[in-house]
């Protein structure tokens, strides 16, 4: 097989924090504590036992890991090269002369046009989905939410559906990945309309719109299989099992801008989750908005999920596993929990692609595949491990 791209705690008034704080806290991690400085501002703190030290030393490792498995991940393929040529090409690539250049004819067209575009695709695609993940679960106190709750997966994957019925099997890549983003973003607009009443939008209920939304979207994308042509209806198959072997510069270019924004958006709006985690009464008491808090989640969300999926088709559990990942190594602070979980969703994301390509010989294993046989075990040990220490999440 060729190496080639296809398209493709107290709160202010001394009193308990409600129930939500330990839905929101999530497993392995002790619920922030508000704190009133002399200005009257209010922060939270992590558990002492979370210092500085161990985060510091998280980052240290999954910036190191990242680094190590980007050079390996762009060495795999079947042009031969070592992750020192890797590094020797990007350093004469920026006008250094360090290390040794990749001694295969074709290594640096094939590093540059085929390698390159898709460890960085992985590593956005992964930081947008762990993120939006993180998002979720602090702004509903659900430790099950997901990008998948809000119906993104599905309306991209009914979008992108939609166009390879209409164009047939060769429709162009982008046409997929934009009707794919449109899709999510259409779908998540119509959950949050559905879900509001009276000026308001409860949890529960935005949740349980979700389910039907995404109950309906499946009944389209299988209305969309049994209508299509039978190679219209492998490219459907394999675009929902998600991939990066199609990824291109171009590609990287949109999803590394709308995951960058999205990331940093979330990151600005951390501390308000901070405070939500200590009850919807303690927030509000604190200044919080909390409904328009929910609605700029949402829309952050919709777009670090929709660019996520519409280039490499539906990856699961990602945004799932990784923020319970994380609260455990650091506690749930959203202001280091969210971009460390961008980081750590990039390091497995990528680590799962290097998998896809080397686990088996001369194959490129669909990564949504490879993300579900990993995440849905690792999923249910975390059930069971926080079952076993603190009764479950109810």
């Amino acid at each position: 097989m060729s190496e080639s791209r296809t398209p493709g705690s107290t709160n202010g008034s001394g009193t308990q924090p409600d129930s939500s704080t330990s839905a929101a806290a999530g497993p392995g991690g002790a619920h922030p504590k508000a704190v009133t400085g002399s200005a009257g501002a209010v922060s939270v703190d992590v558990p002492k036992s979370r210092g500085k030290s161990r985060t510091t030393a998280v980052f240290a490792v999954a910036i190191a890991a990242l680094i190590g498995l980007a050079l390996v991940s762009a060495a795999v393929g079947q042009v031969p090269t070592t992750p020192a040529e890797v590094a020797g090409s990007i350093a004469h690539r920026i006008g250094l002369d360090w290390g040794p250049m990749p001694a295969h004819p074709a290594g640096e067209v094939t590093l540059w046009e085929v390698r390159f575009p898709r460890v960085l695709l992985a590593i956005m695609v992964g930081a947008a989905l762990a993120t939006a993940g993180a998002l979720l679960q602090g702004v509903f106190a659900n430790p099950l939410a997901e990008p998948g709750v809000i119906g993104v997966s599905a309306g991209a994957a009914v979008g992108a559906g939609t166009v390879i019925v209409i164009g047939g099997a060769f429709v162009a890549a982008w046409s997929v990945a934009a009707a794919a983003f449109v899709g999510g973003l259409l779908t998540t607009a119509l959950v949050y309309l559905l879900s509001r009443s009276n000026g308001r939008t409860e949890v529960v209920t935005l949740i349980l719109t979700g389910v039907a939304v995404n109950a309906f979207a499946g009944g389209l994308i299988a209305f969309l299989l049994f209508i299509a042509s039978p190679a219209a209806r492998d490219q459907i198959v394999f675009w929902q099992l998600g991939s990066l072997n199609g990824a291109t510069w171009d590609a990287v270019w949109v999803v590394s801008t709308l995951t960058i924004t999205g990331v940093l958006a979330a990151i600005v709006i951390a501390p308000r989750l901070d405070l939500l985690a200590l009850g919807e009464s303690a927030a509000r008491h604190l200044g919080v908005d909390v409904d328009q808090l929910r609605r700029n989640v949402i829309v952050i969300v919709a777009v670090l999920a929709t660019a996520g999926v519409a280039f490499s088709g539906i990856i699961l559990f990602v945004g799932l596993i990784v923020p319970h990942l994380v609260r455990m190594l650091v506690g749930p602070a959203h202001r280091v929990l969210i971009p460390l979980s961008a980081l750590i969703g990039a390091v497995v994301l990528l680590a799962s692609d290097v998998g896809a390509r080397s686990l088996v010989d001369n194959a490129d294993l669909p990564l949504g595949m490879l993300t579900s046989l990993i995440g849905g075990p690792f999923f249910f040990w975390l059930l069971r491990r926080t079952r076993a220490r603190a009764g479950g999440w109810g």
